[in-house]
């Protein structure tokens, strides 16, 4: 099993979430967070005044799915959420260990 965990602008979360609807995941765990990457922030005008944004607002998708689901799902994420613009984000693609659904006690993929 794998999470995937990307990291994407706040307003391409409907068009990622669609396009995991459309290849059949079934759910996924969403976050609002705040970081840097190269951009290190962002300048700001409001009411005539520039100020600096040290952290940027982010998306995060958090999706765990059997090993053979995550090419499909990282090319989903990344088609949807691209703008070609920096700060379009980040996927990560990690192992995990143990899976247990808490009302069944189903554990491993099952629990997926």
């Amino acid at each position: 099993m794998k999470m995937i965990i990307a990291v994407i602008k706040p307003f391409k979360l409907d068009a990622a979430r669609q396009a995991l609807t459309e290849i059949g995941v079934e759910g996924l765990t969403v976050s609002e967070v705040k970081g840097f990457g190269r951009q290190k922030g962002q300048t700001e005008v409001y009411r005539g005044a520039e100020y600096s944004i040290e952290f940027v607002p982010k998306v995060r998708l958090e999706i765990v799915v059997t090993d053979d689901r995550v090419e499909g799902i990282v090319e989903a994420i990344q088609n949807a959420a691209h703008t070609g613009k920096i700060g379009d984000g980040k996927i990560f693609v990690t192992d995990v260990g143990q899976a247990i659904r808490i009302r069944t006690g189903e554990s491993g993929e099952s629990a997926v």
